[in-house]
């Protein structure tokens, strides 16, 4: 099977540019787009160096890792909110809408919770899925925000990750739809640790999506 072809672009989100990098799959298919974003010191370039933007297209799914604002190639565009804070859920929906891929399933790790968790927890109807991976914010949502959240959820973090593993996995686990999976002997970015078993556990729970 010929390996995707990465595709580069921008897009304008409350006129602001964003840089993103693309897979899409070498046949049109019925399974969900993939929104990749990143911790602070990370960007699209890590999802496509550790060949996740490659897998996803491979088993099927367009797969798009973006730059948040302020990192990455889109280090000119403004945080929509301070770090830390969340921000407004019409920011992730914008994105999603911008590359017309709604409903999509979103991977969130770190810093990027501060984006993904009000959107997911306010538009839950425009995710497939969710994945957090030790995401930040999480504490600044209430348990029956979660619990009204529906759609599957893989929670991961790495067993070696004492700061943001336990505590984003002690709010997270109110996600009803939900399965947790440690990952041994990983830390903080703990895909980057192990990608082989990350790629395996990601692509075997896309793959049980309805």
């Amino acid at each position: 099977m010929a390996e995707a072809k990465i595709e580069e672009g921008s897009i304008s989100v409350s006129g602001q540019t964003l840089f993103f990098r693309e897979a899409v799959p070498a046949q049109s298919s019925s399974r969900p787009p993939v929104l990749l974003l990143h911790g602070i010191r990370f960007s699209s370039q890590t999802w496509l160096e550790l060949g996740t933007l490659y897998k996803l297209a491979a088993a099927g799914h367009r797969a798009v890792a973006i730059d948040l604002p302020g990192l990455g190639r889109s280090s000119d565009a403004k945080a929509p909110s301070p770090l830390g804070e969340p921000a407004p859920p019409s920011f992730i929906q914008d994105v999603l809408d911008a590359l017309n891929m709604v409903p999509a399933a979103i991977i969130s790790p770190s810093l990027s919770g501060m984006y993904s968790l009000s959107f997911v927890l306010n538009n839950p109807q425009n995710v497939a899925a969710y994945v957090p991976v030790a995401p930040i914010c999480t504490d600044k949502f209430k348990a029956e925000d979660y619990r009204r959240a529906q759609f599957p959820a893989l929670i991961v973090y790495g067993d070696g990750d004492e700061q943001l593993g336990e505590v984003s996995l002690n709010n997270l686990k109110n996600l009803p739809n939900s399965q947790v999976f440690c990952m041994k002997g990983a830390g903080h970015a703990c895909y980057l640790d192990d990608p082989d078993t990350w790629h395996q556990k990601l692509l075997e729970f896309l793959g049980r999506l309805k």
